[in-house]
């Protein structure tokens, strides 16, 4: 495989460290998107540097603001060259009942895991498909596809994430570019596995297989669909989900 540039958005939290992880394991060049009020950033490279991975390029910007996310693209295209490989791995969650939800929880939802797909792929998207190769994949969820009560703004844009995965696809086909969706069921994060104890319980026993699955099993399904031989899978949505059943 020859080595390409990819950019992962949401890099520093739990799927995203495994994504990148992931990716550089089998040869590319990372980039590592994170808000810019997160902190944490230069803890977070010590840690993989110390994991062994050193070579991690770190840029700030908010996915849900488009020029915060030119600037960003910008420098990462200054600092590693062009993006080939582009993961639209950020996400955030604001559950609550519709009936109690506010607008403003709706709306950052929506901004942050949906219209920053359009802010961060139209920065990348033209170029990939004039250089004639390129892999976008975006990550949805078991709850864009099933649904989730508490979570009608979270089903809404993970489930959009779907549509404009399988549209941008046909719009790339011929171009050499492939855009997928990858939509994970449950997944042992920190933030998961912090879960009061009980109720972790029942999510797991409501799987199949009863487990989570590992950040690293994402991982990998980036970097299969990012691979060379992935070029005649597009528009396709991969579950990763234990073997739930909700179709």
């Amino acid at each position: 495989m020859s080595q390409r540039v990819a950019l992962v958005t949401g890099a520093m939290g739990g799927l995203g460290t495994a994504i990148c992880q992931a990716l550089s394991k089998a040869g590319h060049k990372v980039i590592a998107a994170y808000h810019p009020q997160f902190d944490n950033k230069d803890q977070w490279l010590q840690e993989q540097e110390a994991a062994g991975f050193k070579g991690f390029i770190a840029v700030a910007g908010d996915v849900a603001d488009l020029d915060s996310v030119q600037k960003m693209v910008a420098e990462a295209e200054q600092q590693a060259g062009p993006v080939d490989i582009l993961v639209n791995n950020a996400g955030i969650t604001r559950d609550k009942m519709f009936a109690k939800m506010e607008r403003d929880q709706w709306d950052a939802v929506i901004n942050t895991n949906l219209s920053s797909l359009f802010n961060v792929t139209k920065q990348v998207s033209a170029k990939m498909a004039e250089r004639g190769w390129g892999r976008i994949i975006n990550i949805s969820s078991v709850n864009g596809v099933k649904g989730q009560a508490g979570q009608t703004n979270y089903s809404a844009a993970k489930a959009g994430v779907i549509g404009f995965t399988k549209a941008l696809a046909q719009e790339l086909a011929t171009k050499g570019v492939t855009v997928n969706a990858i939509a994970p069921g449950y997944v042992a994060t920190k933030m998961v596995t912090a879960i009061r104890a009980d109720i972790l319980e029942g999510i797991v026993n409501s799987v199949p297989m009863k487990r989570l699955a590992k950040p690293e099993e994402i991982g990998f399904a980036v970097v299969f669909l990012a691979d060379e031989l992935s070029g005649f899978t597009t528009g396709a949505t991969l579950n990763i989900n234990g073997g739930l059943n909700y179709q």
